[in-house]
């Protein structure tokens, strides 16, 4: 059974989305130095790299990330690819992807082919889902919704609707993801976030992968 791992990796050049922390790795101790193991110090905000948003990211009073349902978390997923030429995913965009009847979709669009820029610079002109399309996944009845960069939201939104839309009905959102590898079709997503307690809750980086019963 195939396994596709749909994360990014964390490192220093990993992209961040403007305004949150950059990411910091480094050595705190070093067998290297003489200490008696490596251990590293980790820094980084909770949006980083492949991650899942609670609604207390948006929602006063919201769901913080540690109470997340894992029964929407793992289940049966759809990756619907998009056109390369899509930069804005719309009612009419995620028909196809509704009337199939998943409960998780990842939208794969060209936004996938921005991890592997040697650049790693924030790109800001990057595939985002509208309030309208939200409002859709929604009467479809879709629980999970994925996409592959840092926000299902405009750049530079002044009220983050679709944000507030789908966390306000329960709808999880991962962004983040790579699916550059992955093909469009059915698969089971396993996407865990890390169980963090302290804090607002907002959301966690996560490890995501889909696992396909497929032959080779």
């Amino acid at each position: 059974m195939p396994v596709y791992d749909i994360s990014v990796p964390l490192c220093a050049n990993t992209p961040t989305y403007p305004g949150d922390p950059g990411i910091e790795i480094i050595d705190w101790l070093k067998l290297a130095s003489g200490d008696s193991a490596n251990v590293s110090f980790l820094r980084f905000g909770a949006h980083s790299g492949t991650h899942v948003d609670a609604p207390a990211h948006f929602l006063e009073g919201g769901d913080a990330v540690e109470s997340l349902p894992l029964d929407v978390l793992i289940g049966d997923a759809l990756v619907f690819e998009l056109p390369s030429q899509c930069k804005v995913i719309d009612r009419k965009a995620i028909a196809g992807a509704g009337e199939s009847g998943a409960s998780r979709i990842l939208f794969k669009t060209r936004n996938s082919q921005f991890w592997s820029d040697d650049q790693k610079a924030f790109r800001t002109d990057y595939t985002y889902i509208k309030e309208d399309a939200a409002r859709g996944l929604i009467e479809y009845g879709v629980k999970l919704v994925g996409i592959d960069y840092l926000s299902v939201e405009k750049f530079q939104s002044k009220d983050f609707a679709t944000h507030r839309l789908l966390l306000s009905k329960g709808v999880v959102i991962v962004e983040g993801l790579d699916l550059s590898k992955v093909s469009p079709g059915r698969y089971e997503l396993i996407c865990l976030p890390l169980r963090i307690r302290d804090g607002a809750g907002d959301g966690a980086p996560a490890r995501a992968v889909l696992r396909s019963a497929s032959q080779d």
